[in-house]
């Protein structure tokens, strides 16, 4: 019997810190186990007895690639909690901030993380030689991206316009204008991105987890709607009913679970929950790549990430174009002790916050959880599925091969830029 070990610490392209170790016995894959090693930074310890408007400021600086999406999901939690019932130009702001993030953050992913697993290139400066054009084009997307959120959010990064009740500091309608046409300038290279993403060859891989997203009729989702599943859909305030948070003693990060099974959030889920609220040209485009036949492979991630930025286009020309800005004061609020949860879509799936308030608008506990802590379980089961299609190839292909499916899921372990290396070998 031959047992073989590996330890894989050091990964680049992907945002944080974790240890993938393996065993393999006799050709034969026995166990995976993906641990998220983080120093712990105590945020929701940070946030108790913080006052209500607090919590979406000091959340934001948990990411500096989310940083929008932990701002507004903090204020939907806090108004949940509170009773307060925002205007329709707020909940309009809050999504086009969201877009904003969503463009950037799947532009910088797709083209500068992901697209070099594809082309046999250690990174995105050796794709500039042979494909200038495609690059610049990443990088006017992601800046749009950038002077989305700092001219809807008040600066690029820690969102400072959106508030609990409304809005602070209000974009002016010639930024709104601005704004739409650079949008539909660039929109021809957000249908590029798509049209290159479905051309990749992905590796062949069945992982039928479940999809969880949020879900609603009216649009393509990123702040309202209830969580779907496969065969389910359940309220938001109903989350600790149906998914269960548990964490490992040699570990920082904790995993989510179903009723004990793994799910998967993200791009891929969103698409497959949500298809008919795309836009129609990414409608297209997904069934013309081949999405809706891979919804069960999650290297297909990168593609419902390149379909999703096409829709974020559109999105946002057909919201900026309706949106005529006018100043509005915040909501009254009356402080009571209270609970509120709140879910929103961000660039990597579905982030939850949840807070207790005293009477006095003070936080007494807060719970944030993540889209990465939920696809932990899925990304290992991934790759024990995967990683028999590896075996027997050279050490360097097994490293290359597991951490493009690692990096397909996109995950954000923190804000760094190193997960694996492998020993043993």
């Amino acid at each position: 019997m031959t047992t073989t070990s590996l330890t894989l610490e050091e990964m680049t392209k992907v945002e944080g810190h974790a240890v993938l170790t393996l065993k393999i016995t006799d050709g034969k894959v026995e166990d995976v186990h993906l641990r998220g090693i983080e120093g712990s930074r105590y945020f929701e310890g940070l946030l108790v007895h913080r006052a209500y408007n607090e919590a979406s400021w000091l959340s934001a600086r948990i990411c500096g690639i989310c940083s929008c999406g932990h701002t507004v999901a903090a204020i939907e939690a806090m108004e949940n909690a509170l009773g307060v019932q925002s205007t329709q130009q707020t909940k309009d702001l809050r999504v086009l901030l969201t877009l904003g993030e969503r463009i950037r953050s799947h532009a910088a992913h797709l083209y500068f993380l992901a697209l070099p697993d594809y082309l046999g290139a250690p990174n995105a400066v050796a794709i500039a030689a042979d494909k200038p054009d495609a690059v610049k084009m990443a990088v006017a997307i992601m800046k749009l991206g950038n002077d989305m959120v700092r001219r809807i959010g008040g600066r690029d990064m820690h969102p400072e316009s959106a508030t609990v009740g409304g809005w602070l500091h209000f974009p002016s309608q010639e930024a709104i204008g601005s704004l739409r046409a650079r949008l539909e300038e660039l929109r021809p290279g957000a249908v590029a991105t798509v049209e290159l993403f479905s051309s990749l060859p992905y590796p062949e891989l069945k992982h039928p987890s479940e999809n969880f997203s949020l879900h609603n009729e009216k649009e393509y989702v990123c702040l309202e709607g209830s969580i779907k599943g496969a065969d389910h859909e359940f309220a938001q305030k109903d989350f600790g009913k149906f998914v269960q948070e548990y964490h490992e003693p040699d570990q920082t990060a904790n995993f989510v679970v179903r009723e004990g099974h793994a799910f998967m959030v993200g791009a891929l889920p969103r698409v497959a929950n949500n298809f008919e609220q795309l836009s129609p040209d990414s409608k297209k485009m997904a069934k013309a790549g081949q999405l809706m036949q891979n919804l069960d492979n999650p290297f297909y991630n990168n593609l419902a990430q390149a379909v999703e930025l096409l829709d974020a286009f559109d999105q946002s020309i057909a919201m900026l174009g309706r949106l005529k800005v006018k100043q509005e004061p915040l909501v009254d609020i009356t402080f009571k002790e209270c609970w509120g949860i709140a879910a929103i879509e961000v660039p990597r799936g579905t982030l939850w916050h949840e807070y207790e308030l005293d009477a006095t608008g003070h936080i007494k506990r807060a719970n944030i959880v993540t889209p990465t802590a939920q696809n932990l379980r899925s990304m290992e089961e991934a790759i024990k599925l995967y990683l028999p299609q590896l075996l027997g190839k050279s050490r360097e292909e097994l490293v290359d091969g597991l951490e493009t499916l690692v990096r397909s899921y996109d995950p954000c372990l923190s804000c760094a830029a190193h997960f694996l290396r492998v020993e043993g070998l």
